[in-house]
């Protein structure tokens, strides 16, 4: 790419703080380094025309965790450890809040319910043996028991009498909360370049060279958020885990109301528009689905389709509007890394999809680290 010399001063030259990606990690990273110093020449470089990832491509839940996941969780981890990842997440919802403002997200605080397969009555009855012990554990983060059960008013099928339903889950507008956090970035006076990809970068004595599918330049300090995407450029326990998604056309009197898991939180499911929004699936196929590259697959997509009419939608005629994919980044830990990777280099990934619950305060706290 030929640059002029005013394309060269203006926006690549004497720059203190680069960061690679621009969804909510990384656009909430250069947001609080403005804030922290305001003289500052910040530059995001994103390689989609829009947020590539998972940041625009999610469902919207504003969850902390269904009772299931939480069970599982307590196997591989310490109670100390749950608690303190259940905290995160529910004092990273706080903090978008107050960041973008509830009205701009359109946040609504409707409860996250999840649902239980007649099947998987093993599984529903370890949940509700577990369900007091867990609503004393996690007591402390939330100041009050938050699970409880609720009655299937909504006509699912299939499943269990009763959902285990979390009073504090909400839903909102994915594109909203990002069109919202971007608009607070640019007027900050952040650059923000899409469509150039970085493709490596070389720590020096004055700086960190980057090179890009589109030019080469140095920066002061380099940030990496790239997530899902993180093993392109770092050496760290990262995997991308594509999910996949579909949504319905509008249903006339649709009655579903809330955001809802099941499976372990494997399948989850929204209203949106007088529209169902259904995604998951990824278990059918982990190796499939530990992919880079976006895209549907006939195994996914027809399970989503039968359980949205055999479970969700039974009595009711329904049509899909839209399919998409997005990449999130997982790995055998679910604790985030927010490291100092050397003198100038720095990392925020691997945010094991709950990116809405915890970007925003992977972001801030990467930026304090600096």
């Amino acid at each position: 790419m030929e640059l002029s010399y005013w394309e060269y001063k203006t926006w690549l030259s004497n720059i203190d703080y680069a960061v690679v990606g621009s969804g909510i990690v990384g656009l909430s990273t250069a947001l609080f380094l403005k804030e922290r110093f305001p003289k500052a020449k910040i530059l995001v470089l994103e390689k989609g025309v829009l947020p590539q990832g998972a940041s625009t491509k999610n469902a919207g839940f504003a969850c902390f965790g269904s009772v299931s996941e939480i069970v599982s969780d307590l196997r591989k981890h310490t109670e100390e450890e749950v608690s303190k990842l259940v905290a995160q997440r529910f004092k990273g919802i706080q903090l978008l809040r107050r960041t973008l403002g509830d009205a701009n997200i359109d946040f609504l605080k409707l409860g996250g319910h999840e649902l239980f397969l007649k099947k998987d009555e093993a599984l529903y009855n370890s949940c509700r043996t577990s369900l007091d012990s867990i609503n004393t554990l996690l007591e402390p983060v939330f100041g009050k028991k938050v699970f409880g059960y609720h009655s299937n008013n909504f006509g699912f099928q299939g499943i269990q009498d009763d959902y285990i339903t979390h009073s504090e889950e909400g839903q909102l507008h994915t594109g909203k909360l990002m069109q919202t956090l971007l608009k607070l970035v640019l007027s900050s006076g952040v650059h923000i370049l899409n469509s150039v990809r970085v493709q490596g970068f070389e720590e020096l004595q004055s700086g960190v060279s980057v090179k890009t599918d589109k030019f080469e330049f140095t920066a002061n300090r380099l940030l990496i958020t790239t997530n899902g995407f993180a093993a392109q450029l770092l050496n760290r326990d990262v995997r991308p885990a594509r999910a996949q998604v579909l949504i319905t056309k509008p249903i006339e009197n649709l009655a579903v109301e809330g955001t809802f898991h099941f499976d372990e939180g494997y399948y989850y499911f929204r209203n949106m528009d007088h529209r169902i929004l259904f995604g998951g699936g990824r278990n059918l196929d982990f190796k499939t689905e530990e992919t880079k590259e976006f895209g549907q697959t006939e195994l996914i997509q027809n399970k989503l389709e039968t359980l949205l009419s055999k479970v969700i939608l039974p009595n009711t005629p329904f049509e899909i509007d839209h399919r998409w994919s997005g990449i999130m980044g997982v790995g055998e830990q679910k604790k985030p890394i927010i490291e100092q990777l050397s003198n100038r280099t720095y990392c925020g990934v691997r945010l094991g999809g709950m990116g809405i619950a915890i970007g925003t305060s992977v972001g801030k706290e990467l930026a304090e680290l600096v």
